[in-house]
């Protein structure tokens, strides 16, 4: 059945929710701690986290105020006729940063309907380099000073794939909190990838080749491109992951490898219910490598390819179906030229 643009957002952002939420409960345990809370075959439902059943981690709370960034950057270019975008998303990541209470250097707005939704004032494990990076920021835009390659930049970008240059939004944005070529780098390869699947219904497989064809030799791009050239390696070769093999790629705690471990999962998934499970069962970050996959699988195949036990139960789904529809309502080839633009997104994000 043909998933149209709407549905593909709805699943990419429900996708990627829903993986976070079966890893969450997991995120720091080993493969053997896992297979002893859950059994031989590891977690396949969603247990308690945080005290919430189906709950979200950072790494939603983080992709919620990337697209309202990106939302507010269409309202001011439309407005004004000039943004610089990441800009704007930084403005909305120092949002977020509030509701983990945590202060400034910067005075930030507290407007917008995103961050007056109490059940996103919760602490889920953020990650301290993004914590540190937006605390120190003196200026919108100001890039991150440190050598970070974490996979924070990469678990919140998957916005960026529904408008224009998203590999330049998801690398730019991803410099605010991480410093090194393989940290920002992984989020604009992450976010290319999705755009072409939703823009040309692309395949995985199509679109990660593509990508690595386009950016593949970006100064600074070696180890992502190891990365995922192994694991199309694998692919090829009919090899399926497995917590050993997944654990051959490390942890999934830094960039190259918690998208590697995504890009794999999903690749060898036959459908978006096999392709989490799979992510979020290994030594590691399972949350997030549990979105990255969630995120790949849910633009493939739409949101009706959620599980109605997972959609039924994950925490804040009606504020991720709302931002999926808002997302749609920008014109598609949104890349800093600006149009006529709607007056409900103007009063849900003011231009900042």
């Amino acid at each position: 059945m043909a998933v149209n643009r709407l549905d593909r957002i709805k699943g990419c952002l429900l996708g990627g929710a829903v993986g976070d939420a079966l890893g969450a409960p997991v995120e720091f345990l080993a493969w053997t701690d896992i297979k002893k809370a859950y059994g031989v075959n590891g977690i396949t439902d969603f247990a308690p986290a945080y005290g919430v059943q189906g709950a979200i981690t950072d790494d939603t709370q983080m992709m919620l105020f990337t697209a309202e960034g990106l939302l507010r950057a269409f309202v001011r270019g439309s407005s004004r006729g000039i943004c610089h975008v990441p800009s704007v998303i930084h403005h909305a990541l120092l949002r977020w940063l509030l509701t983990q209470d945590y202060p400034s250097a910067m005075a930030v707005e507290r407007t917008g309907w995103l961050i007056s939704n109490t059940e996103l004032w919760s602490r889920r494990a953020p990650g301290k380099t993004c914590l540190q990076s937006l605390r120190a920021a003196k200026h919108f835009g100001e890039l991150a000073e440190n050598d970070s390659k974490g996979c924070g930049a990469v678990m919140r970008v998957a916005p960026c794939a529904f408008f224009g240059n998203a590999f330049e939004y998801a690398s730019e944005s991803g410099r605010l909190t991480h410093g090194h070529p393989s940290g920002y780098l992984a989020a604009g390869v992450f976010a290319d990838i999705l755009q072409r699947m939703a823009d040309r219904s692309a395949s995985l497989e199509h679109a990660l080749t593509e990508s690595l064809a386009r950016y593949g030799d970006v100064d600074g791009m070696d180890e992502v491109r190891t990365a995922l050239e192994r694991v199309l390696f694998f692919f090829y070769e009919g090899f399926r992951p497995t917590p050993e093999r997944i654990a051959s790629f490390g942890g999934g705690w830094v960039a190259e490898e918690a998208l590697a471990i995504g890009v794999w999962c999903a690749l060898s998934a036959r459908d978006l219910e096999e392709g989490v499970i799979m992510s979020v069962n290994h030594d590691g970050n399972s949350d997030s490598t549990g979105a990255i996959a969630g995120h790949l699988l849910g633009i493939q195949f739409g949101s009706a390819a959620i599980p109605s036990r997972w959609y039924e139960r994950l925490e804040l789904r009606a504020v991720i179906e709302r931002m999926a529809k808002d997302i749609e309502r920008v014109p598609q080839d949104f890349c800093g030229m600006y149009g006529e633009f709607d007056a409900e997104i103007v009063c849900a994000y003011p231009g900042d």
